[in-house]
């Protein structure tokens, strides 16, 4: 294909959209650029988009699903595609994947009310953690290290009663060194990766964690080819847990990922491999495809 046409999706333009906008423009490639905020979607006679590629990167992931689910609809190719998006917009769903696949992951149990979430707890051992089924960026994220903690903290969810606290995602607290380790698989291939420090528990950057090169050891490339396997593939960001028996375990799957705080310290250009993916999806959708007039650009 000479002269592509890609389309990003996106809620607004971060740090990530910019690098990757620019290494579209790098490549000379026609570039649409559309805000999830102002697009509609015609059920009946399917998006008015003209476009090779669509490159979802919303921060909103029911937006996401929808949008990526309408497309693929469509017959229009996506980055990443819909079932992606459904399996780790999910943590029930992640989980679930990898235990499919024997992708190793923290023991995860699912309770529906709180007297048999607390069971499940007192079964598991202090300290456990709870997390919403859906949910990104560490937040409302607890670490539960005693009965009074689980009581008090499973009376909010069920008083705050929203979809997000509606199941008990419970999974075993897992004692990192002070880091955790996020890993970044584009295709087929592990890129690179970071470890992320911080002193709290929640080694997230989104609440200030600090990142350091990773080297990329056999095992990691292989757990983290397999987490991304287990939940479709595409672009994904793999969280992995250190033991202290020295094992490594996969916690969670990403799939609109955050990646501005790991380029400078991998060395890798993450962007201009994520526009070289999707360069070659386009490629593969043949003939493009074309439905009518393009949608409203920002």
């Amino acid at each position: 294909m000479s002269s592509p046409h890609v389309t990003v999706m996106l809620s607004r333009v971060r740090v990530e959209e910019k690098l990757i906008l620019a290494a579209l423009a790098a490549r000379k490639v026609t570039v649409a650029v559309i805000d999830d905020r102002e697009i509609v979607f015609d059920l009946s006679s399917g998006p008015s988009l003209e476009t090779d590629v669509v490159l979802e990167r919303c921060v909103n992931h029911s937006r996401a699903l929808a949008a990526l689910q309408i497309l693929h609809d469509h017959g229009i190719p996506t980055v990443n595609e819909p079932q992606v998006a459904q399996v780790c917009g999910s943590k029930l769903e992640t989980t679930s994947a990898l235990e499919r696949h024997g992708v190793p992951t923290p023991r995860c149990t699912i309770a529906f009310t709180p007297a048999s979430a607390l069971r499940a707890i007192e079964e598991m051992g202090y300290p456990v953690v709870l997390k919403p089924a859906v949910g990104s960026w560490g937040r409302l994220l607890s670490k539960v290290n005693d009965r009074e903690a689980a009581e008090a903290l499973l009376e909010h969810k069920e008083i705050l009663g929203s979809y997000h606290h509606s199941i008990f995602y419970i999974q075993e607290y897992i004692a990192k060194p002070g880091r955790d380790i996020r890993s970044f698989v584009v295709g087929d291939e592990t890129i690179c990766a970071v470890y992320r420090y911080a002193d709290h528990w929640v080694t997230n950057t989104a609440r200030g964690a600090r990142t350091e090169n990773c080297p990329i050891t056999a095992e990691i490339d292989r757990l983290s080819r397999a987490a991304a396997a287990a939940v479709g593939g595409g672009i994904v960001a793999i969280d992995l847990l250190e033991t202290a028996d020295g094992r490594i375990l996969v916690n969670e799957v990403n799939y609109t990922m955050e990646f501005r705080n790991s380029i400078d310290v991998t060395g890798v250009d993450i962007p201009g491999r994520i526009v070289d993916y999707v360069l070659a999806v386009a490629d593969r959708a043949a003939p493009p495809v074309t439905a009518g007039a393009p949608v409203a650009a920002i």
